[in-house]
């Protein structure tokens, strides 16, 4: 697929030309200042291709996380023999230490 670097001042004098040379001419548009790429303008097939991939690939990061997650897990239940963690007592706990804290806190 072609692409065809313009300025910003020409976008701005051409912009309807460049929609439909993007649009049904299947092409890409960079957009430049100074000369250095600043933006591009695509079809809309193409900015929905782009949009398919990325949240494919964000599925993809998902799913890698959540393996090593439960990874994790069955290595940490392994650990402690198969008994799970009381999240109350360690919360109770927790709790306690904050304020003991507090407390000298106060106290001092």
């Amino acid at each position: 697929m072609p692409e065809t670097y313009v300025s910003i001042g020409q976008v701005k004098r051409d912009i309807s030309d460049l929609v439909n040379r993007v649009a049904y001419g299947d092409q890409r548009i960079v957009l430049t200042s100074r000369g250095k790429p600043k933006a591009a303008l695509i079809s809309i097939a193409d900015y929905q291709r782009l949009a398919q991939e990325q949240a494919g690939g964000d599925l993809v990061r998902w799913q890698t996380w959540l393996a090593a997650s439960e990874r994790l897990a069955a290595d940490i239940l392994a650990r402690r023999q198969g008994a799970p963690l009381d999240v109350d007592q360690l919360w109770q706990q927790a709790r306690a230490d904050q304020e003991a804290r507090d407390g000298q806190l106060v106290g001092a």
